[in-house]
């Protein structure tokens, strides 16, 4: 019974403990948030394929917490991480990424998930 008591003390001491020092992932001056805005400004947000249905390149939104995309590639193994850089804004001025006919159109044959035309970009901040 009074291991029991222990046992259960020591395990709700625990918990109140784990609960009073949370893990904060955050980066108080915003250095790379600064970092990644440097880097994008520079660079196109597509490659150079369009989306079929649409044309263009076709961005895929995905949350700000993303930082980090994967590539697959068939045949010889050319699976790769890149970093996301370019954040989702809504000062588009017209649409679409450039003018028709200056992308290419997806391979007959694909042999990679980059030239489907769908680019990945991190959704806005609150």
């Amino acid at each position: 019974m009074i291991r029991r008591i222990i046992l259960t003390t020591s395990v709700f001491a625990a918990l109140l403990t784990a609960a009073g020092s949370a893990a904060l992932a955050s980066d108080p001056l915003a250095k790379e948030q600064v970092r990644v805005y440097n880097f994008s400004m520079n660079r196109p947000w597509h490659g150079p394929y369009y989306h079929q249905m649409y044309g263009q390149p076709l961005a895929l939104v995905v949350p700000p917490t993303v930082s980090m995309r994967q590539t697959f590639s068939w045949g010889v193994s050319q699976n790769l991480n890149y970093p996301i850089y370019h954040q989702f804004g809504r000062s588009a001025n017209s649409p679409g990424a450039a003018a028709p006919g200056s992308f290419r159109p997806t391979p007959t044959w694909p042999s990679h998930t980059d030239q489907f035309g769908v680019y990945y970009v991190r959704a806005p901040w609150r």
